[in-house]
């Protein structure tokens, strides 16, 4: 694997725990796609740092289980806004 391929997925890993932040927040951050911050994290940072991508993936699985949380809410938001 190419050096700075493994830097961004330990900067992708370290934003993502420090911010909280979701996948295509660290996508649009990084300037790269959503998938290419998956495989980061799930793949590669495995192969490079295994504590650093399980603290990652923590954040990203809490993320992944309030998804639907929040687009109900900017559903919600949405409908308010049209409807003022």
């Amino acid at each position: 694997m190419k050096d700075y391929i493994e830097e961004r997925a330990v900067e992708i890993a370290y934003y993502i725990i420090e911010h909280k932040a979701t996948v295509r927040q660290t996508a649009k951050k990084f300037g790269v796609s959503k998938s290419t911050i998956h495989k980061d994290v799930t793949d590669r940072l495995l192969q490079i740092n295994p504590s650093l991508a399980a603290e990652a993936r923590k954040v990203l699985d809490v993320n992944k289980s309030e998804r639907h949380i929040r687009g109900g809410l900017a559903t919600r938001e949405k409908y308010l806004h049209r409807h003022a």
